[in-house]
């Protein structure tokens, strides 16, 4: 392979997509990358193939680096920009992508770090190949913080003279706890549910991951999120674990989410 050098004599490093297993070298036109000045290009690590290209070494210092943090279109374009490297070269071959901002000081440098890590690149491979990754959530059933809220909203009703009826007291307390005992069975039921989708998707998928539960969503999306889980699901099943997620939505009454499919991003580590 001829060694492609940089446009300028400018400072330089090599940024790292991804590791991949490939007879030849993926096809990545029409793939730009995290900058327009230099192309993508591979490097050859024995049987392993890294996808790389050189940027200029100021835009990722960490100064640099923590200000994009802070600037949340520009983190975005770069996150996209290294997703869409990873999955055109995820949909040819079998992939393992390095974080985002994988950077090293020169070629020789990062050839002999990612060379010394091949037996984790080829576990991994091993683990991913014709699998990919799904993500479900599950949220509870009803609107307990919506009931509540209106339940709390309820006058007493007023005696004589707009004082409170004998007995107020007691039944407002009576109704508050009758409230809560309802959202504690509603949340315990939409547990209950939570934990039959995960039995029934790790059924059929390799491996899982469960991550924390989102918390209510923007734009008066009030829906409380019980599972929040992922899923290395193999290419042949992924029409079966639809299915799945329809059959279970019909007879739990849960609102149930099904995305996918993904690059294994959360199982790559997994070894």
């Amino acid at each position: 392979m001829t060694e492609h050098r940089p446009k300028n004599s400018e400072t330089t490093a090599l940024y790292v997509y991804a590791v991949c297993r490939t007879d030849g070298s993926p096809a990545l036109d029409g793939v730009s990358g995290v900058t327009r000045d230099e192309p993508l290009r591979t490097l050859p690590l024995g049987s392993l193939t890294a996808i790389v290209q050189t940027v200029r070494a100021a835009e990722f210092t960490d100064e640099a680096w923590q200000e994009r943090l802070t600037d949340e279109p520009e983190l975005e374009r770069y996150a996209r920009a290294h997703h869409e490297v990873v999955s055109a070269v995820a949909a040819q071959a079998p992939t393992v992508p390095l974080p985002l901002a994988t950077l090293y000081t020169a070629e020789d440098r990062a050839e002999a770090v990612l060379s010394n890590e091949s037996a984790r690149f080829h576990a991994a491979l091993k683990r991913i190949a014709h699998h990919a990754e799904w993500g479900v959530k599950v949220y509870a059933t009803g609107s307990a913080a919506a009931d509540g809220g209106r339940a709390a909203q309820r006058p007493s009703p007023p005696g004589d003279r707009g004082r409170p009826a004998p007995g107020a007291g007691r039944a407002y307390l009576e109704r508050k706890r009758n409230l809560q005992a309802q959202r504690e069975q509603r949340r315990e039921e939409s547990l209950r549910v939570a934990e039959t989708v995960d039995t029934r998707v790790c059924r059929i998928a390799k491996a899982s991951r469960r991550l924390r539960p989102h918390g209510p969503g923007a734009a008066g999306d009030h829906r409380v999120q019980v599972l929040n889980a992922t899923y290395l699901v193999a290419e042949h099943r992924s029409a079966e674990l639809k299915l799945l997620a329809q059959d279970l939505r019909e007879h739990t009454g849960a609102g149930i989410e099904l995305s996918g499919p993904w690059v294994p991003y959360s199982f790559v580590g997994e070894v």
